[in-house]
Protein backbone atom coordinates (compact mmCIF):
# COMPACT_ATOMS: atom_id res chain seq x y z
CA UNK A 1 0.00 0.00 0.00
CA UNK A 2 1.40 3.11 -0.78
CA UNK A 3 1.82 6.31 1.57
CA UNK A 4 -0.63 7.90 -0.65
CA UNK A 5 -3.43 5.77 0.17
CA UNK A 6 -3.91 6.25 4.04
CA UNK A 7 -4.16 10.24 3.73
CA UNK A 8 -6.83 11.10 6.49
CA UNK A 9 -10.49 11.63 5.41
CA UNK A 10 -10.06 9.22 2.85
CA UNK A 11 -11.69 5.67 2.69
CA UNK A 12 -8.91 2.78 3.19
CA UNK A 13 -7.92 0.09 0.86
CA UNK A 14 -9.78 -2.51 3.00
CA UNK A 15 -13.04 -0.31 3.40
CA UNK A 16 -12.54 0.07 -0.60
CA UNK A 17 -12.18 -3.69 -1.39
CA UNK A 18 -15.36 -4.23 1.13
CA UNK A 19 -16.86 -1.43 -0.89
CA UNK A 20 -16.70 -3.65 -4.44
CA UNK A 21 -16.97 -6.66 -2.98
CA UNK A 22 -20.83 -5.95 -1.70
CA UNK A 23 -21.54 -3.85 -5.13
CA UNK A 24 -20.23 -7.10 -6.84
CA UNK A 25 -22.67 -9.46 -4.59
CA UNK A 26 -25.55 -6.85 -4.86
CA UNK A 27 -25.30 -5.84 -8.62
CA UNK A 28 -25.41 -2.30 -7.13
CA UNK A 29 -22.62 -0.22 -8.11
CA UNK A 30 -20.64 2.51 -6.25
CA UNK A 31 -19.35 5.78 -6.96
CA UNK A 32 -16.31 6.19 -8.18
CA UNK A 33 -12.93 4.64 -5.87
CA UNK A 34 -11.18 7.54 -6.67
CA UNK A 35 -14.11 10.30 -5.69
CA UNK A 36 -13.68 8.49 -2.29
CA UNK A 37 -9.84 8.78 -1.95
CA UNK A 38 -8.53 11.26 -4.85
CA UNK A 39 -4.83 9.60 -3.93
CA UNK A 40 -6.06 6.65 -4.67
CA UNK A 41 -3.01 4.94 -7.26
CA UNK A 42 -2.62 2.09 -9.50
CA UNK A 43 -0.48 0.43 -7.08
CA UNK A 44 -3.06 0.37 -4.24
CA UNK A 45 -5.72 -0.65 -6.95
CA UNK A 46 -4.04 -3.78 -7.97
CA UNK A 47 -3.86 -4.12 -4.12
CA UNK A 48 -7.88 -4.05 -3.87
CA UNK A 49 -7.75 -6.52 -6.49
CA UNK A 50 -5.55 -8.80 -4.78
CA UNK A 51 -7.64 -8.28 -1.46
CA UNK A 52 -11.31 -9.65 -3.06
CA UNK A 53 -9.22 -12.23 -4.95
CA UNK A 54 -8.17 -13.53 -1.79
CA UNK A 55 -11.58 -13.50 -0.63
CA UNK A 56 -12.96 -15.35 -3.60
CA UNK A 57 -10.41 -17.81 -3.01
CA UNK A 58 -10.72 -18.21 0.85
CA UNK A 59 -14.57 -18.81 -0.14
CA UNK A 60 -14.17 -21.78 -2.40
CA UNK A 61 -13.57 -20.14 -6.04
CA UNK A 62 -10.76 -21.18 -8.27
CA UNK A 63 -8.62 -19.21 -10.22
CA UNK A 64 -8.71 -20.07 -13.50
CA UNK A 65 -7.52 -17.48 -16.00
CA UNK A 66 -6.71 -13.79 -16.28
CA UNK A 67 -7.91 -10.70 -18.56
CA UNK A 68 -6.16 -8.30 -20.26
CA UNK A 69 -8.03 -4.71 -20.94
CA UNK A 70 -7.35 -1.64 -22.27
CA UNK A 71 -5.28 -3.26 -25.40
CA UNK A 72 -7.35 -0.18 -27.90
CA UNK A 73 -5.51 2.78 -28.33
CA UNK A 74 -8.91 4.75 -28.28
CA UNK A 75 -9.62 3.40 -24.65
CA UNK A 76 -5.56 4.05 -23.83
CA UNK A 77 -6.10 7.44 -24.74
CA UNK A 78 -9.48 7.34 -22.76
CA UNK A 79 -7.94 6.81 -19.25
CA UNK A 80 -4.76 8.67 -20.34
CA UNK A 81 -2.53 5.60 -20.12
CA UNK A 82 -0.37 3.96 -22.54
CA UNK A 83 -0.53 0.12 -21.63
CA UNK A 84 -2.91 -2.37 -20.91
CA UNK A 85 -4.21 -3.44 -17.30
CA UNK A 86 -5.28 -7.23 -16.12
CA UNK A 87 -7.61 -8.95 -13.93
CA UNK A 88 -8.84 -12.43 -12.78
CA UNK A 89 -10.98 -14.94 -13.81
CA UNK A 90 -12.55 -17.28 -11.34
CA UNK A 91 -14.23 -20.58 -12.30
CA UNK A 92 -17.59 -18.55 -11.23
CA UNK A 93 -17.09 -16.29 -13.80
CA UNK A 94 -17.66 -18.79 -16.85
CA UNK A 95 -20.59 -19.51 -18.72
CA UNK A 96 -21.13 -22.27 -21.61
CA UNK A 97 -20.73 -21.44 -25.00
CA UNK A 98 -24.80 -20.40 -26.01
CA UNK A 99 -26.04 -19.86 -22.44
CA UNK A 100 -27.71 -17.60 -20.82
CA UNK A 101 -26.60 -15.35 -18.38
CA UNK A 102 -29.46 -13.42 -16.00
CA UNK A 103 -29.19 -9.69 -16.56
CA UNK A 104 -30.07 -8.31 -13.41
CA UNK A 105 -26.63 -10.06 -11.94
CA UNK A 106 -24.88 -7.80 -13.54
CA UNK A 107 -24.17 -3.63 -13.59
CA UNK A 108 -23.89 -2.66 -16.76
CA UNK A 109 -22.97 -5.29 -18.69
CA UNK A 110 -20.93 -4.83 -22.24
CA UNK A 111 -19.93 -7.81 -24.60
CA UNK A 112 -16.65 -7.95 -26.65
CA UNK A 113 -15.26 -10.78 -29.06
CA UNK A 114 -11.52 -11.84 -28.11
CA UNK A 115 -8.89 -14.71 -28.80
CA UNK A 116 -8.67 -17.06 -25.37
CA UNK A 117 -5.52 -18.44 -24.85
CA UNK A 118 -4.75 -21.84 -23.17
CA UNK A 119 -1.34 -22.78 -21.79
CA UNK A 120 0.22 -26.60 -21.75
CA UNK A 121 3.10 -25.77 -19.42
CA UNK A 122 3.41 -22.46 -16.79
CA UNK A 123 4.82 -19.39 -18.35
CA UNK A 124 6.22 -16.53 -15.45
CA UNK A 125 7.90 -13.28 -17.04
CA UNK A 126 10.05 -11.53 -17.17
CA UNK A 127 11.44 -11.40 -20.43
CA UNK A 128 8.40 -13.28 -21.61
CA UNK A 129 8.05 -12.78 -25.64
CA UNK A 130 5.24 -13.55 -28.35
CA UNK A 131 7.34 -16.46 -29.10
CA UNK A 132 7.26 -18.02 -25.85
CA UNK A 133 3.48 -17.39 -25.33
CA UNK A 134 3.02 -19.24 -28.92
CA UNK A 135 5.20 -22.12 -27.80
CA UNK A 136 3.93 -22.11 -24.06
CA UNK A 137 -0.40 -22.47 -25.89
CA UNK A 138 -1.38 -25.34 -26.82
CA UNK A 139 -5.15 -24.26 -28.06
CA UNK A 140 -6.98 -20.89 -28.71
CA UNK A 141 -10.73 -20.49 -28.84
CA UNK A 142 -13.17 -17.63 -30.12
CA UNK A 143 -14.58 -15.61 -26.44
CA UNK A 144 -16.62 -13.27 -25.15
CA UNK A 145 -15.90 -11.02 -22.25
CA UNK A 146 -18.89 -9.78 -20.50
CA UNK A 147 -17.49 -6.78 -18.92
CA UNK A 148 -19.26 -4.98 -16.03
CA UNK A 149 -18.28 -1.82 -13.87
CA UNK A 150 -19.42 -2.35 -10.44
CA UNK A 151 -18.38 1.71 -10.24
CA UNK A 152 -21.94 4.05 -11.50
CA UNK A 153 -22.17 4.51 -14.97
CA UNK A 154 -18.88 3.93 -15.87
CA UNK A 155 -17.47 6.24 -14.46
CA UNK A 156 -13.60 4.84 -14.30
CA UNK A 157 -10.41 6.55 -14.12
CA UNK A 158 -7.58 3.29 -14.33
CA UNK A 159 -7.16 3.26 -10.73
CA UNK A 160 -10.77 2.88 -10.44
CA UNK A 161 -10.97 -0.15 -13.10
CA UNK A 162 -7.78 -2.04 -12.02
CA UNK A 163 -9.17 -2.11 -8.58
CA UNK A 164 -12.70 -3.33 -9.64
CA UNK A 165 -10.85 -6.46 -11.59
CA UNK A 166 -10.25 -4.91 -14.41
CA UNK A 167 -13.97 -4.46 -14.83
CA UNK A 168 -14.28 -8.44 -15.54
CA UNK A 169 -17.71 -9.71 -15.50
CA UNK A 170 -18.02 -12.98 -17.16
CA UNK A 171 -16.13 -15.41 -19.79
CA UNK A 172 -18.25 -17.28 -22.64
CA UNK A 173 -15.77 -19.92 -24.65
CA UNK A 174 -16.23 -21.35 -27.87
CA UNK A 175 -14.38 -25.12 -28.79
CA UNK A 176 -10.85 -25.24 -28.18
CA UNK A 177 -8.94 -25.02 -31.25
CA UNK A 178 -5.54 -26.76 -31.58
CA UNK A 179 -3.27 -23.53 -32.28
CA UNK A 180 -1.19 -25.32 -34.48
CA UNK A 181 -4.38 -25.17 -36.93
CA UNK A 182 -4.43 -21.84 -37.11
CA UNK A 183 -2.69 -20.45 -39.71
CA UNK A 184 -2.09 -16.49 -37.86
CA UNK A 185 -3.86 -15.27 -34.93
CA UNK A 186 -2.71 -11.71 -36.26
CA UNK A 187 -4.76 -12.04 -39.12
CA UNK A 188 -7.64 -13.85 -37.80
CA UNK A 189 -10.57 -11.64 -38.72
CA UNK A 190 -13.96 -11.02 -36.33
CA UNK A 191 -17.20 -9.95 -36.74
CA UNK A 192 -19.26 -8.99 -33.86
CA UNK A 193 -23.27 -9.31 -33.51
CA UNK A 194 -25.98 -8.15 -30.95
CA UNK A 195 -29.42 -9.77 -32.17
CA UNK A 196 -28.03 -11.23 -35.20
CA UNK A 197 -26.82 -7.35 -36.49
CA UNK A 198 -23.11 -7.42 -36.74
CA UNK A 199 -21.82 -4.17 -34.15
CA UNK A 200 -18.08 -4.10 -35.52
CA UNK A 201 -15.57 -6.51 -37.20
CA UNK A 202 -11.82 -6.47 -37.37
CA UNK A 203 -8.56 -8.54 -36.93
CA UNK A 204 -6.61 -10.20 -34.27
CA UNK A 205 -3.94 -7.59 -34.89
CA UNK A 206 -6.17 -4.74 -33.17
CA UNK A 207 -4.90 -6.53 -29.93
CA UNK A 208 -1.22 -4.79 -29.10
CA UNK A 209 -0.34 -5.73 -32.92
CA UNK A 210 -0.85 -9.72 -31.68
CA UNK A 211 -2.92 -11.28 -29.10
CA UNK A 212 -0.25 -12.94 -28.48
CA UNK A 213 2.01 -9.98 -27.39
CA UNK A 214 -0.90 -8.54 -24.79
CA UNK A 215 -0.06 -12.25 -23.49
CA UNK A 216 3.09 -11.60 -22.86
CA UNK A 217 2.72 -8.68 -21.56
CA UNK A 218 0.27 -9.72 -18.97
CA UNK A 219 2.77 -12.46 -17.78
CA UNK A 220 5.63 -9.86 -17.57
CA UNK A 221 3.02 -7.68 -15.65
CA UNK A 222 2.69 -10.47 -12.99
CA UNK A 223 6.21 -11.21 -12.38
CA UNK A 224 6.53 -8.54 -9.75
CA UNK A 225 3.63 -10.15 -7.83
CA UNK A 226 5.45 -13.09 -7.96
CA UNK A 227 3.22 -14.75 -10.16
CA UNK A 228 2.49 -16.23 -13.99
CA UNK A 229 0.24 -18.48 -15.79
CA UNK A 230 -0.58 -21.56 -14.89
CA UNK A 231 -0.55 -25.11 -17.35
CA UNK A 232 -3.99 -25.50 -17.65
CA UNK A 233 -5.32 -21.80 -17.13
CA UNK A 234 -6.14 -19.66 -19.79
CA UNK A 235 -6.23 -15.84 -21.05
CA UNK A 236 -8.39 -13.39 -22.76
CA UNK A 237 -6.04 -11.44 -24.77
CA UNK A 238 -8.48 -8.35 -24.78
CA UNK A 239 -10.91 -7.10 -27.22
CA UNK A 240 -10.64 -7.29 -30.83
CA UNK A 241 -13.42 -4.82 -32.00
CA UNK A 242 -15.44 -2.27 -29.78
CA UNK A 243 -17.91 -3.39 -27.23
CA UNK A 244 -21.42 -3.18 -26.61
CA UNK A 245 -23.86 -2.56 -23.82
CA UNK A 246 -26.73 -5.11 -23.86
CA UNK A 247 -29.99 -5.79 -22.19
CA UNK A 248 -32.00 -8.29 -20.88
CA UNK A 249 -33.58 -10.37 -24.00
CA UNK A 250 -30.26 -9.54 -25.95
CA UNK A 251 -28.31 -12.03 -27.78
CA UNK A 252 -24.37 -11.40 -28.61
CA UNK A 253 -22.39 -13.35 -30.72
CA UNK A 254 -18.92 -13.57 -32.28
CA UNK A 255 -17.53 -15.15 -35.58
CA UNK A 256 -13.96 -15.57 -35.40
CA UNK A 257 -11.97 -16.95 -38.49
CA UNK A 258 -10.84 -20.54 -38.00
CA UNK A 259 -11.36 -20.69 -34.50
CA UNK A 260 -15.14 -20.99 -34.99
CA UNK A 261 -18.47 -18.67 -33.16
CA UNK A 262 -19.67 -18.21 -29.24
CA UNK A 263 -22.65 -16.95 -28.55
CA UNK A 264 -24.48 -15.77 -25.43
CA UNK A 265 -28.61 -14.40 -24.27
CA UNK A 266 -29.16 -12.29 -21.54
CA UNK A 267 -32.34 -13.51 -19.89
Amino acid sequence: MSDASVRAGTDSIEQLAESLHEALIRARPVPPLTERNPALGVADAYAIQQINLGRALAAGATLVGRKIGLTSEPMQKLLGVDEPDFGYILDSMLVPDCGTIVRSRMCAPRVEPEIAFRLSRPLSGPGVTIDDVLDATEYVAAALEIVDSRIADWRITLPDTVADNASSGMVVLGSWVDIKDVASLGTVAASFAVNGVTIDSGLGSAVLGHPAAAVAWLVNALAPFGTGIEAGQFVMSGSITGASFVDTGDTASAQLAGLGTVSVHFA
